[in-house]
């Protein structure tokens, strides 16, 4: 009798300090670690995914920019594939625990900051995943707003049309995000073999704009000497 009274006085305080241990600062449902059931992302998923970041609005307008700055097309070819990789090493380094142990990023970077210091670098990036999300929403409420335009071109000049364009745009990526991680994991599996169909599509249109390839890759460079084309890179 003795014995199961104290058995059971201990299961009661463990359960006690679980339930404080959850309700502390450091521990709620969105910083525990994922198990292997809970991780449902295969590998198409992920090619899904790295397609979608690749073949899109910010790409195609970063390559265009830097080609009317000057580049000719392998100078911005070889920019953007040098930006992507300097900034592939330092995200593969940040994902692996996550992919691997399912730990979250604030939880991942107390090993180096610290449990208070690492509020630092999660709200950090924290703002730079709105900023991210504010020139996303921007850019596709602007698609949608020179869309409109061509169906009814009295809405051209319309600023309303416009902003309503883009919260409305805003509105559907929040209700993406507010459906959770298997919401975008399902809206990827169709989006990525679209993207592919309109950019093949896109580009069969630009070929037949300017005449073929030839034109579009015999365009020269701008800048004659080393330094000058320095200078727009670090610069751009």
């Amino acid at each position: 009798m003795a014995v199961n009274t104290i058995s059971t006085r201990v299961l009661d305080q463990s359960a006690a300090d679980l339930a404080a241990e959850h309700d502390s600062r450091l521990y709620n449902a969105d910083l525990a670690p994922t198990t292997a059931a809970q991780r449902t992302w295969g590998t198409y998923n992920y090619i899904a995914l790295w397609f979608s970041m690749s073949m899109e609005v910010t790409t195609y307008m970063l390559a265009s920019s830097l080609i009317a700055g000057g580049m000719n097309w392998k100078q911005a070819i070889l920019t953007i594939l040098l930006g992507n990789l300097i900034v592939l090493v330092p995200m593969l380094l940040n994902a692996h625990a996550g992919a691997k142990y399912g730990i979250p990023f604030p939880v991942f970077v107390r090993a180096s900051f610290g449990t208070r210091g690492a509020n630092l670098p999660a709200i950090l990036r924290a703002i730079v995943a709105c900023g991210w999300f504010g020139i996303q929403s921007w850019l596709g409420g602007q698609a949608i707003a020179a869309m409109l335009g061509v169906l009814w071109p009295q809405t051209a000049q319309m600023p309303l049309v416009l902003w309503a364009s883009f919260l409305g745009f805003w509105l559907l990526n929040m209700y993406v995000v507010w459906r959770g991680v298997e919401s975008i994991r399902f809206l990827q599996s169709f989006s990525a073999p679209f993207m592919l169909v309109m950019s093949l599509t896109l580009l069969f249109w630009m070929l037949h704009k300017a005449g073929g390839f030839g034109p579009m890759l015999s365009a020269p460079s701008r800048f004659h000497t080393t330094g000058s084309f320095l200078r727009f890179f670090f610069l751009r």
